[in-house]
């Protein structure tokens, strides 16, 4: 029986230090494996994602990127991306890095004064009713926002509402693979937010660079400007920063933060 050895990192991002921020493992592959493959290594990691990188053929950029959660390929994924960013910079060298998505486009990881910065698709929202779904995470929402890509927004009036929210995170899997991104005006940053994901098999993410590519245009509106810091007040905890490039379709999430390299070896796969 064939053994394949695959380089393996495993990284906590938007973290300046271990065990705060969120949890990725970045596997280094010489060619793509099977789907089912891809999915079951993620399930063995038993992080929220799982990374997986091969160098790009097509020019259009360095590598190629997927992520998986334990159970499923999902379309985007922000802190594994930065934390794949990381591992390519501090190996190879360099201060930038661009990764080829199938649902994603094109992602970019760079050097910044305080760490990194990815840069992410801009999601817009609009706003919604969505009253069952506010019902089960709890407290008084003041409104509703929603893309039909399954992100979720609710405004809550102050940072303590968004902690004390004790949401029913069985009934909210209901819903299927929906990301439900609780927010408000932060304390000691300009916001602050809690994200479930139950029904993906996260029920509480650490820190989610997808939603930030949510909160950044609606907050860079409210605010009435294009760059904030925020925090997730998950049982970890993540700094980012946020900064909005561009306007309608084009627009980008450039979401700032610190990497920590906790654990580096080799993952073996039989074959």
């Amino acid at each position: 029986m064939s053994r394949i050895a695959i380089p393996y990192f495993h990284v906590d991002a938007f973290a300046d230090r271990p065990f705060t921020g969120n949890q990725a493992a970045v596997m280094v592959l010489e060619e793509w494996l099977p789907d089912d493959v891809l999915v079951a290594i993620g399930e063995e990691n038993n992080f929220a994602e799982t990374a997986f990188i091969v160098r790009d053929q097509t020019e259009a950029a360095d590598w190629e990127l997927r992520w998986c959660t334990p159970t499923y390929e999902i379309a985007l994924c922000g802190h594994a991306t930065l934390a794949s960013g990381h591992v390519i910079l501090t190996r190879d060298g360099g201060s930038r890095v661009t990764f080829r998505t199938r649902k994603s486009g094109i992602l970019e990881v760079h050097k910044s004064e305080g760490g990194y910065e990815v840069a992410l698709p801009a999601i817009p929202t609009q706003p919604r009713v969505h009253p069952e779904a506010a019902a089960l995470l709890g407290g008084e929402p003041l409104e509703v926002n929603q893309n039909p890509d399954l992100y979720n927004l609710f405004l809550y009036g102050s940072e303590d509402e968004v902690r004390a929210l004790k949401p029913d995170l069985k009934a909210l899997g209901e819903f299927g693979v929906d990301q439900f991104i609780c927010t408000a005006p932060g304390d000691r940053t300009d916001i602050v937010s809690r994200v479930f994901v139950p029904g993906a098999g996260v029920d509480e993410d650490s820190v989610t660079g997808s939603a930030h590519a949510v909160l950044t245009p609606y907050w860079a509106d409210r605010l009435g400007r294009s760059s904030f810091t925020a925090h997730q007040a998950s049982q970890r905890g993540g700094d980012l920063t946020c900064r909005l490039e561009g306007s309608g379709a084009t627009a980008r999430a450039w979401l700032g933060g610190q990497c920590v390299t906790v654990v580096e070896g080799t993952f073996y796969l039989s074959g």
